[in-house]
């Protein structure tokens, strides 16, 4: 009987694709960790055995953001919303609390592809996905985060192309995890609530002015095109916040260019302090929104 047992175990084993070897030499996934945790908000920051240590500790939340690859004027790199979320989700994540950020979803919707290019993908540089790969791959993320033990999944998207499917993957798993403790919280207000945070860079004196607005508007006003460019203060400031050679400043400097509608960018500590403003307005903003995301669908 022993021996039919060994012999099965190693059908097992070897059924799985791990030879009885390897499968000895595997750390198993309750494997005490042998040395204090290192310490970061970002998941992909820190070992397996950090991560399942601080969901036992009651670290549940893990937020998604959604950035892109596209072009944004002469002045700003091709990863904007990814850089701007560099930026803003370590706000996100403290205003939120006993949360873990995932790696950024740096891939978007950004225009069809062929056979014509439309969109952003007529620019060189950008890279645009289906939507239903978008989708899928945001539900199998979801899904990876859920199976390990996370019971609220916060979706935040830094461009306006990525919303609806971030709300359809939402809805999606809500409906399929309904008698599950699992959540998935897309949180709308992280763009949409005080768009590109007009009102408040206006209350920090900040008003950028676009001289030839579509007819009828205002050359002050909400907008993420001015004077033809995809490009703005709010986006910048977040930016700069990472590296000021992403909004080309020593090249701007020297050619004397170093503003943006009619808005001073010098000194960069200035523009720096601006950006950190708009990461913890944005926090603040997301941080609510979620709170009423789990009194609508039950608090985890």
């Amino acid at each position: 009987m022993r021996f039919v047992g060994v012999t099965l175990l190693v059908v097992i084993v070897v059924a799985a694709g791990v030879s009885p070897a390897s499968a000895q030499n595997r750390l198993p996934p309750d494997a005490p960790r042998p040395i204090e945790a290192g310490a970061s908000l970002w998941a992909e920051e820190l070992t397996s055995m950090e991560i399942r240590d601080a969901i036992r500790a009651g670290t549940t939340t893990i937020i998604i953001g959604t950035g892109g690859v596209e072009q944004n004027g002469p002045y700003v790199v091709g990863g904007k919303h990814n850089d701007v979320l560099q930026t803003v989700l370590p706000f996100v994540a403290r205003a939120i609390g006993n949360a873990l950020i995932a790696p950024i979803v740096k891939f978007v919707p950004e225009g069809s592809i062929e056979p014509s290019p439309t969109g952003h993908m007529q620019y060189a540089g950008t890279i645009s996905l289906e939507q239903a790969t978008f989708e899928a791959l945001l539900t199998d993320i979801c899904r990876s985060y859920k199976a390990h033990g996370f019971l609220n999944i916060v979706l935040v998207g830094d461009s306006g192309g990525n919303q609806a499917g971030m709300e359809k993957v939402a809805d999606a798993l809500n409906r399929k995890w309904s008698a599950e403790r699992a959540r998935v919280h897309y949180l709308r207000e992280y763009y949409f609530e005080d768009r590109w945070s007009y009102t408040y860079l206006k209350s920090l004196g900040i008003t950028q002015i676009d001289r030839t607005p579509p007819p009828g508007e205002p050359q002050d006003r909400p907008a993420d095109w001015r004077n033809g460019i995809h490009d703005d203060i709010y986006y910048e400031a977040q930016i700069a916040v990472q590296d000021p050679k992403l909004i080309r400043m020593d090249q701007r400097l020297k050619g004397g260019q170093f503003s943006l509608h009619g808005v001073e960018l010098a000194p960069i500590s200035k523009t720096i302090e601006i950006g950190e403003k708009l990461a913890a307005y944005r926090a603040g903003i997301t941080a609510k929104a979620f709170q009423a995301s789990q009194r609508r669908m039950g608090r985890n």
